[in-house]
This record gives C-alpha cells, structure tokens and sequence, in this order.
C-alpha cells in the first residue's frame, strides 16, 4: 500500500491532498492557482506536499485531478479553431438550436456566438431517414470536394485545427459518419477529429450536434494540458499514471480525456460532491444539501442515502452540452466576487470575480475591487494572518480601502457596506440552495447543509438559518474537499442508445441484444483501462416517459425484470420517480423506452478516514485567542473566541459566537449555535435549543 493522491484545480486556489493508505493519515497543501499555465501551480503544491510529508515521488501509486481547462475554454472561447461537416440542409442547426428565447421580449437579446463561424460549416449530400433507412446515400465526390476546401482555405486566424462530423440520425445509422471520418483521418492526420457516434449516440439533432462540436472545439486544448500534465507528474518522478476526473462524478484516464474532453466540463465541482456525498455518509448523515463555496463560485447540489442525482444536459457560455453530470447548480458567488453598486443605487456582488491573480483587494497583488473576502476580513471573520496557513497573507488597510470607496458610492459606513456585501452574496447563495431542494419538492428541514470550500463554512451558518435547516456538518478538511473526492470516486464510463419502443414484455428481448450489444462495448473500454475484474461493475438503466412526453426520467432496471420477463416492477419505479419529480403519476398511461444506459465502473479503494482521539466536553485549550468579530445589527463587534481545530479532540463543544480557524478553511459560528466534534472530526453545528 502506498499513497494517493488528489488534485484540485480552482479559480483561486489549487487543492492536494496525500493520503498514507498504512497509516490513513492525511496531508494537505494548498497554493494559489496559476491561471496562465495551471501544470505550474500543480507542480508547485505537489513538491511542498510531499516535501512536507517526506514521501519520495516513487511511493505515490494514484494521481487524480480535476480541471477546469475545458469549462474555460467555453467560458473564454478559447478552444481550437473548428469546421463542421454535416447533412445538406442543415448547415445552420448549430445557430437555430431549440429557439428557446430566455429574454423573450427583449429586442437587444444577443444569442451566443456558435464555436463554429457559418464560413467553416459545410455540407455534404447524404439522407437517413427517421427509421434508419437510406435515402439519400452518401456523395463521396461532395466528401472530397468539402475536405479539399477545408485544406485550402484559408481560415480567420489560422488553419482549422479540428473537425466535428455530425449527420442526421446518424445514432442509428453511423456508416455515412465513418466513411467521412476514415476519409478526413487519412487526409488530415494532425487534426482533431470526431464523429457524433463515437461522442454521443443519442437522438435530438441539435443536442447531439452541439455537444460533439463542443467535444472538437475542446480536443487540443484538452489533449495538449493533460498530456502535459502527465509528462509533469512523471519527471517529478512519480510512477502513477495520473486520471482525470469527470462531470459524471467517475475518473477515466489522461487518454480518454483526451478523445472526450466534453465529459471533463464540470470536472471539479463534480469532485467535492462526490467527496461531501461520500464523507457524510461516513458520518451517518443521509439527506444532504452540498454547499461549495469557492474563489469564484458557488456549486450546491442535493445528496440523498449517499447518492447524488444525475443530470443529462447542462449549458456553458452559452454551448449546451448533452453529457452526463452530477446535478450541480453554480452561481457566481465566491470569495472573490466582487461587489458593485447598479444604476439604480443598489448593492450587488458578482457574478464578476478578481480571480487569483490579482485576487481580492486584500491580497496585496494590486487588486482594488471591493470583494467578499475583503468584507469578511473588515467584519473579523478573516484573520489579518492569511489564508491557507499564513501563505497568502492578508492587508486590513487594502480591505479598507476597496470597501471604503462603494461605501462612499453607497452613503454608508466600510462596516455597513462589508455587513451588506456579506448579506447580498448570502442571498445569492440561499437561492442556489433553494433550486434544489426546495423548488423540486424537498423540505429543507430535514437536511443536513455540508459546507466546504475556501469560505464554504464562513457561509454556511448564516445561510443555514436563512433556509431553516437544522444541522451544518462542517467536514474536517473542507477547504480540500474537492481533492479528496477524487479519491474516493470510481474509474467510470457512461454508455447510451437511443432504442425507441414501447415499455411491453415483448420488447425486453430486444433490449437485452442491445445492452448486451453496450456490455461488450464497455468491457472493451474496461480492459483499456486496466481495471480487474474484480472491481468491475455494471448499472444498467433506461430513460422511460409516458407517450408523447418530450421529456424522458433515468429509471434502474431491476434485475427481475430479466429474470422473470415481466415489466410490472419497472413501470412502478417509472411511475413512483414521475410521482416524485412532478407530483402525479397517470397509472394507465402507455410508457415508452427512450433511451437505454449503461454505467460501467472500475470501482475505488477509498480511504479510511481515522478517528479523532476523545476529549472532554469543554475546548478551552483549543482557544488560541480572541478578536472582534461583527456578530449582527444589535449587537455589532463583540469580541470573540477564536478556536484551532487541529487542537479539537472528539466530543469537545463550541459555543458561538465563535471563529474556528484551520489552514484550509474559516468556520463562523453565530450567536445561538453550538458545535459539537464528532469521532471523525465533523464539526457538526446545530442551534443550542435543539442541540
């Protein structure tokens, strides 16, 4: 056994976490992120952690990370330059898309820039017909016409750089796409070239089509970083070869990441999900609402019996994106959003962020925008001393100034304005907290908020009490949380078909053919993977709907169903979701197969968290000293104790108001709350009447 470890790639800062499998100890680092050449900040944290640990590179054994390279991209359009071939007719399917007008009546309303101008989009002369027969067969002369033109012309900016291939329900007849696609290979070896088969087989042309533009838009970028990235990790002379973490909430390998950077888009937030759902069902904590509030975002999502909800469909800078995601909702709102006074006189923070560099006012790096750790450390929430151990010291007097002139913009006081700042991006936060609990039926009261990031448990009181939740868990490391998830998640692979057909006994031989079909496809990819057989796992699920529905429900398929060729145990889990998810369900309603899914797995060894030794009740000689902190309107600045949590012992109670600091993170207590540390080291905060 030797060591794992994580990697986190943030706006801010970059996350890594070491953990000795023989003796489960943890070691943590953390460095502000390189945002020009993120290897370098990864680099960086990854010598001073094992440095400080004294681990040799050759005892480490896994390497994972999480990235945000492809989401930049779409966010920043800096992904390669792209030319698109598909069907005749249908060449401006990427502009049109689904129409769907967000500003309905706002006659200025700009719609996205598509990744791919109208001048690099061609087409070629081929027809599949709804029920995948031929009607029109393909024009190999219109092929080698539009390849001959994609080599001679020039392009804005420089040659193409990649190719996306898409034909009308070419899911259910991709022969024309490959034709195509071997054609383009031969001529262009250098290019990045993909087919919507290979990326997403799954009917919607719009969705299939962006999605594998998005994928050739996103290959170079991504296939030169995490290549780079894997020559990095082994000239510090680490063995392991690294992973790479998904939106899906699985890790696959440098290579795969490559040949589908679509799946990386929301490679980091996935992570700390997946680390909070599995650390709170440690814990014993089953319903939870996932707080992570980072440098330039916030990420919330809803956990329940240690699972999170999946997602199918998600929208970046404008590109929507059909892959699979863990059902995460951001908003901009971190540590550095920054503050700003409206036209109409009216504070808002966000969604613009200082980033790492130059980072809040407070940093020293000349920043000077008002942001909302500036307004914490003005409150006393921060100390002066820095973050993450000291690393990134922080100055009071810039703070003071940033804050200083919105307050003189707004006619209030610094003091004022931080409190106002503070109670704006708080508000931001309870309404992303709200998308997902209580707008799809969940009652928050009976949640648990898991708070983690950077300034996740600086938060995270105050918002609790806005949403009436009962229980914060504040895990012991939440500031690296998003590192260690990625040691706890599985090698995982999503396959999907499209296999349109009534939900009837008749029809499951049908369907075993075409997972069996999927099974060999995915074992395939499980031997590249090198996962044993050991740890190989298979979901296997169908999206179902009721006939004439548009919208389709991920339903897992019993093994009963094969077992005893009836469809009765299904149908009532299609009709207890849809109870679920819109509050009815029609029992005589025909149900329909739309899609079937296969989830492959190479399942984790995840650590063994330790247990904290067992203290006393009271934490006295963990207080380190005292500030004044801003506590509320009636109150204003009382001085208040300021705990080390690396000093807590199990069973040891705080009562706030209180600050309890760590090198990754600041929890904040409120007046009437009461902390409690638990046997692995959760701070676990409730009001002191129901404690």
């Amino acid at each position: 056994m030797g060591y794992r470890l994580g990697i986190d790639v943030g706006g801010t800062f970059t996350d890594l976490v070491l953990y000795d499998a023989a003796s489960r100890a943890l070691s943590v680092e953390k460095v502000p992120s390189v945002p020009a050449n993120p290897a370098d900040g990864i680099v960086h944290g990854i010598v001073r952690l094992l440095g400080a640990a004294g681990v040799a590179p050759a005892a480490v054994d896994y390497v994972a990370h999480g990235t945000t390279v492809a989401t930049n991209a779409l966010l920043e359009r800096t992904g390669a330059r792209t030319a698109l071939i598909t069907t005749k007719g249908f060449r401006d399917l990427l502009e049109i898309a689904r129409q769907k007008r967000p500003a309905l009546y706002d006659l200025h309303a700009r719609k996205p820039v598509p990744l791919v101008p109208r001048h690099r989009r061609y087409e070629v002369a081929e027809r599949v017909v709804a029920d995948g027969r031929l009607r029109t067969p393909l024009d190999i002369e219109d092929v080698e016409r539009v390849l001959a033109r994609i080599a001679a012309e020039p392009s804005d900016g420089g040659p193409v750089e990649a190719l996306a291939i898409c034909f009308l329900y070419s899911f259910l007849a991709p022969d024309h796409e490959r034709q195509v696609l071997a054609r383009a290979r031969a001529r262009f070896p250098s290019l990045a070239i993909v087919a919507s088969h290979e990326v997403h087989p799954e009917f919607r042309e719009y969705e299939r089509l962006s999605t594998t533009v998005a994928n050739a838009y996103l290959a170079p970028r991504m296939s030169a970083y995490v290549r780079a990235f894997r020559r990095r990790v082994e000239d510090l002379g680490i063995p392991a070869l690294p992973y790479v973490n998904q939106s899906n909430g699985g890790t696959m390998s440098v290579e795969e990441a490559a040949r589908v950077p679509v799946r990386t888009a929301l490679s980091g937030p996935s992570a700390g999900v997946a680390g909070a759902a599995w650390i709170a069902a440690q814990a014993g904590f089953d319903a939870i609402a996932t707080f992570d509030m980072g440098g330039t975002s916030t990420d919330v999502a809803f956990v329940h019996g240690g699972t999170p909800g999946l997602a199918f469909e998600r929208e970046i800078g404008g590109v929507l994106l059909r892959v699979p995601t863990l059902d995460i909702h951001t908003v901009g709102a971190g540590g550095g959003s920054i503050a700003w006074r409206d036209s109409g006189g009216a504070l808002k923070v966000g969604p613009q962020s200082a980033g790492a560099d130059p980072g809040p006012a407070c940093y020293g790096r000349g920043g000077t925008a008002p942001t909302v750790t500036d307004a914490n450390l003005i409150l006393g929430r921060l100390a002066p001393a820095g973050l993450a151990g000291g690393a990134v010291p922080l100055d009071p007097a810039q703070a003071e100034a940033a804050i200083g002139r919105l307050a003189r913009e707004l006619g209030l006081s610094p003091l004022e304005t931080a409190r106002g700042v503070v109670r704006v991006v708080n508000a931001n936060m309870a309404n992303a907290v709200r998308v997902v609990t209580v707008q799809r039926g969940v009652d928050p009261t009976g949640l648990t908020l898991v708070p983690f990031g950077g300034a996740g448990p600086l938060h995270a009181g105050e918002l609790a009490q806005d949403l009436s939740i009962p229980t914060l868990a504040v895990p012991p490391a939440p500031g690296l949380l998003c590192a260690l998830g990625l040691l706890v998640e599985d090698l995982r692979t999503d396959a999907v078909r499209t296999h349109l057909a009534p939900l009837e006994p008749d029809g499951l031989a049908a369907l075993a053919a075409r997972f069996a079909e999927m099974e060999r496809d995915v074992m395939r990819w499980l031997d590249r993977e090198c996962v044993p057989a050991a740890r190989r796992r298979l979901e296997r699920w169908l999206d179902l709907r009721y006939v004439g529905q548009n919208f389709e429900l991920l339903v897992p398929v019993p093994e009963e169903t094969w077992r005893d060729g009836d469809c009765t145990l299904l149908r009532r889990r299609f009709l207890e979701t849809h109870e679920q998810v819109y509050g009815f369900a029609a029992e005589d309603e025909p149900v329909q197969v739309v899609n079937v899914r296969l989830v492959a797995r190479g399942l984790a060894d995840p650590p063994r968290l330790a247990r904290l030794a067992r203290g006393g009740a009271e934490a006295r000689a963990a207080e380190v000293g005292r500030r004044g902190v801003y506590v509320d309107d009636t109150q204003g600045v009382v001085s208040c104790p300021v705990y080390a949590r690396a000093r807590l012992l199990a069973g040891q109670r705080i009562a706030g108001p209180a600050v309890v600091e760590q090198f990754d993170a600041t929890t904040w207590l409120l007046p009437r709350q009461e902390a409690v540390v638990d046997d692995l080291g959760f701070l676990v905060i409730r009001n002191r009447e129901r404690a």
